[in-house]
């Protein structure tokens, strides 16, 4: 049988894509390995299915910090609010939380997926699962059909390839698309995890010292050789077992790994400021003043409150300061040292989790050989490419999965055009 457009993955990006070529009017297929669609939707956001981020557009490319600039131009065609308008025609209503982050109401992802899955249904599009395509076959510099792992070969006019990238692999994203892409003479970058808990080898993380701690609205930061941060997120991060996690460590993760590919060493340095919002100087102060209303009281009970108590306690170890001892015996040398570390408490991290344990696949097919208005290759008539795939890659919050519907909305219209016209 001979489909106008076939669709390979059921993400986000490759649902959306087959739902712009199902409007084309031609005869649409969408193919999955996997034994139901829309897995990666129905797990993201906990759960509750982060469908897109409100942030004005120049923004959002900003939080898309691998090549977001390249989307400028697929952004002049769909955009986040055109999501927002697609998911209420759809009567998925979403609603808005902090940093423009949108949900639907029923903090259900399900029910996203559903809606999607009864889009394909009213566009007559064929679903057909639990079938691994084996590779995608090109003739005369343009696509002929799509072959699968059984045998069975799919004539068609395009085919959009939207299988996702390396991470998250029980949702199916296995990496299969590569291979396809290089076939039609496309180049893959180096692929690495990014939105990925980063692992230490340091003492105190070996040693569970502040295991399960989290701490809210801190700066976390990544430093260069000579000590300045590259990159700084100021979020809520957590200790674990193997080294860190949580938002502001998942957005440092990806500098961690350039960072120790660029400077060819087997250590980054890290840093944590707890008290983002006040110079050192004034936090100095701060603790003197505390001291000296205090002279008689313990020195942790006289800074009670000030940190998590936890992170409180390891930081006066750190800074040699005897916490049953009374205020007025430390010294104004500690207590400066002290004020020093909750500004910047640094140690060494030394790589992160495996692609594989990554939210987010960093690399993939080269935006340059894309034409970014449409998501088609530069090399083979009738081949489109979406979602993460593509060498794009943003934070955690809504700006992946706004990356994966714009780029399979743009994907799925243009297949479907260039189907039905040639």
């Amino acid at each position: 049988m001979k489909y106008d457009v076939v669709v390979i993955g059921g993400g986000p990006s490759g649902l959306m894509a087959a739902i712009a070529a199902g409007e084309s009017g031609g005869k649409v297929l969408l193919l999955d390995k996997g034994n139901k669609l829309g897995r990666k939707l129905a797990i993201s956001g906990g759960g509750r299915c982060n469908v897109t981020n409100r942030l004005p557009i120049d923004e959002l490319i900003k939080h898309i910090p691998g090549n977001g600039r390249f989307l400028h131009s697929a952004f002049s065609v769909f955009n986040n609010e055109d999501i927002i308008r697609f998911f209420q025609n759809l009567g998925i209503q979403l609603k808005e939380e902090d940093h423009g982050r949108m949900f639907p109401v029923t903090d259900k992802a399900q029910s996203v997926v559903d809606a999607l899955i009864g889009e394909l249904k009213r566009l007559k599009v064929t679903v057909r699962t639990n079938l691994p395509v084996k590779e995608v076959r090109y003739t005369d510099e343009a696509v002929s059909c799509v072959v699968l792992q059984n045998g069975e070969e799919i004539q068609t006019n395009s085919v959009v390839i939207a299988v996702g990238g390396k991470s998250v692999p029980h949702t199916g994203s296995t990496g299969d698309g590569y291979a396809w892409a290089e076939a039609a003479g496309h180049t893959i970058t180096e692929l690495f995890p990014t939105e990925v808990p980063i692992v230490s080898n340091e003492a105190f993380i070996k040693g569970k010292v502040l295991q399960g701690l989290s701490l809210r609205d801190v700066g976390v930061s990544v430093l260069n050789k000579k000590g300045k941060p590259v990159i700084t997120h100021q979020m809520d991060m957590i200790f674990t077992h193997f080294g860190i996690s949580g938002p502001a460590s998942l957005r440092c993760s990806q500098y961690v790994v350039k960072e120790l590919k660029k400077q060819k060493i087997s250590q980054v340095m890290m840093s944590i400021d707890a008290l983002p919002d006040q110079r050192e100087d004034a936090v100095f102060q701060q603790i003197v003043k505390l001291f000296k209303e205090e002279p008689k009281k313990a020195s942790k009970n006289v800074l009670k409150g000030f940190l998590p108590e936890r992170y409180l306690l390891f930081l006066l170890e750190q800074a040699d300061i005897d916490m049953q001892a009374p205020a007025n015996q430390i010294s104004h040398e500690k207590l400066r040292h002290f004020a020093k570390l909750c500004k910047s408490f640094t140690f060494n991290v030394h790589g992160t989790l495996s692609l594989e344990k990554a939210f987010v696949t960093g690399g993939g097919v080269s935006v340059k050989e894309i034409h970014p208005k449409e998501m088609a290759s530069k090399f083979m008539n009738g081949l489109y490419f979406c979602g993460e795939i593509l060498d794009i890659h943003g934070y955690t919050g809504g700006y992946n999965i706004t990356s994966a519907l714009v780029t399979g909305r743009l994907a799925g219209m243009n297949a479907g055009q260039y189907a039905t016209t040639n």
